[in-house]
């Protein structure tokens, strides 16, 4: 019959239509400039097109949460990493640690570095941070403060920010004149410094899981494998991350 030949011509095209939809990947702020590169380079090789969405790793495991279509997850901590899979949202096997990264404190490009870091904040300035309560930038930071002793004379002065590249936006513009942001996100703006790097002693080390979701397909699996491929690697490396 001529509407079950339309019907199932519909079917193809509609099945045509989703498997040419970009990859939907959820990665932590800090990721992006390394990511963009690799998934230009994904999609060079398979004609896979990848959209990445970078925001905060609280924030997306909460999209997550909230059923969206992501594939791919890129926590910048353990925590919301089990989070997720602890809503049993992950593809079992599938979650490895891919990467590791260092905390430094940051001022504007055309600041004196300090004897201190914490004599940049003078007698008004703020420390900007990514939110301490929730982003892993920001508990990170907030460790390593109390462990310094420092938190106390510092906890009121915190320009909280909604993720690390927002912190380093806020240093970078000179609306602050100190920061603590990862390496990777120094190493990548040009209007700010680094200061000094924080030890790493003073805090939980800082992982970056990958897992595949649960809607993940074939295309998904490749793209993790190409995370930790040579290119993939090489890329992240560049940036200043360590591979796992």
């Amino acid at each position: 019959m001529k509407w079950i030949a339309a019907f199932l011509s519909a079917l193809t095209m509609s099945g045509s239509v989703c498997a040419q939809e970009p990859l939907l990947v959820f990665a932590a702020a800090s990721l992006k400039n390394a990511l963009d590169e690799i998934d230009a380079q994904f999609g060079a090789q398979t004609g896979t097109k990848v959209n990445a969405s970078y925001a905060a790793s609280s924030t997306l495991a909460r999209q997550i949460e909230a059923k969206a279509p992501a594939q791919v997850f890129i926590s910048a901590d353990l925590e919301w990493m089990d989070y997720v899979e602890g809503k049993g949202l992950l593809r079992p096997g599938t979650r490895r640690n891919l990467l590791g990264n260092r905390l430094v404190w940051i001022v504007p490009a055309n600041a004196a570095i300090p004897a201190r870091p914490l004599d940049a904040l003078g007698a008004s300035g703020r420390l900007a941070l990514a939110d301490p309560q929730y982003v892993p930038a920001g508990k990170y930071a907030k460790t390593a403060l109390e462990r310094l002793g420092a938190w106390p004379s510092v906890a009121k002065r915190i320009a909280a920010a909604e993720n690390v590249r927002a912190a380093l936006a806020l240093v970078a513009r000179g609306e602050a004149p100190l920061g603590i942001v990862y390496q990777t996100d120094a190493k990548s703006e040009p209007k700010v410094r680094v200061a000094a790097m924080l030890d790493e002693d003073l805090h939980a080390p800082i992982v970056y899981p990958v897992a595949l979701l649960r809607s993940a397909g074939p295309r998904a699996e490749a793209y993790l494998a190409f995370l930790s491929g040579p290119r993939g690697r090489a890329t992240f490396e560049k940036y200043g991350f360590t591979v796992r």
